[in-house]
């Protein structure tokens, strides 16, 4: 094999390796960091439960269905049936907004009070930490990310800060986030390589930056090759 190969691919090599280095660390101790952290502790099951079971049954959703959706205008897209507090209620959800519905009288619930949401938490979280803080966002921050127009956040002085976000209009617990989650958040935006949003696996900087890896490797492979042959050859590498 031409010696001009394996000098061109010793030059790659070298500069690949000054290019890649930093971002071959991060996938490699990222992967670990990922594959170590038990999922169910990103998503924090252990700090709060996502849905509270509650007692009612089919019967106390009395108010007829078809009755509300005849006094709504727009095209529903969507009905659930859900609780706040041991209240029946309806999530109605059409193009334009999300209303609550008291499942017993059919009248449109305002939207959820700190009161109420305060009421909630202790119904959802299971550490063992004081309410620090809580806000009714409008600016949602990244990690409520799902949350939709505005959002009730609540901060726990636990060991792992714990903050649990609602959904004003209809009571969901929305996300659970904590600093498990948040390490494992920046770990996996270094993995990925999406800088911004956290979640396109398929951006063109970690497609270039993958397909550079693979010529390093495939590099690296050719230089060990031409090793060997030369150690069989008895020449010195």
């Amino acid at each position: 094999m031409n010696k001009t190969i394996f000098k061109k691919a010793r030059k790659l090599h070298k500069w690949l390796g000054l290019i890649l280095g930093i971002q071959v660390f991060f996938w490699i101790a990222g992967g670990l960091i990922m594959s170590a952290i038990p999922l169910e502790k990103v998503h924090g099951k252990h700090l709060a439960n996502k849905v509270i079971n509650n007692n009612i049954g089919a019967s106390e959703y009395r108010y007829s269905l078809d009755k509300l959706i005849g006094q709504i205008d727009e095209q529903i897209i969507e009905i659930k049936f859900s609780s706040v507090l041991e209240l029946p209620v309806y999530i109605i959800q059409t193009h334009s907004n999300r209303q609550l519905f008291n499942a017993q009288t059919g009248d449109v619930l305002d939207a959820i009070s700190q009161t109420q949401i305060r009421a909630l938490a202790k119904q959802h979280y299971l550490g063992q930490g004081k309410l620090e803080k809580i806000s009714l966002l409008n600016d949602i921050p990244m990690e409520a990310s799902r949350a939709k127009n505005s959002v009730w956040q609540l901060i726990y002085d636990d060991t792992w800060s714990t903050t649990l976000y609602f959904d004003p209009v209809s009571a969901e617990l929305v996300s659970i986030r904590s600093d498990i989650w948040r390490l494992f958040d920046f770990v996996w935006m270094l993995h990925i390589m999406d800088y911004d949003e956290r979640e396109d696996f398929n951006n063109p900087l970690l497609i270039a930056f993958s397909a550079s890896a693979l010529l390093f490797t495939l590099s690296g492979m050719l230089m060990l090759f031409q090793t060997f042959r030369l150690k069989k050859l008895g020449i010195a590498a």
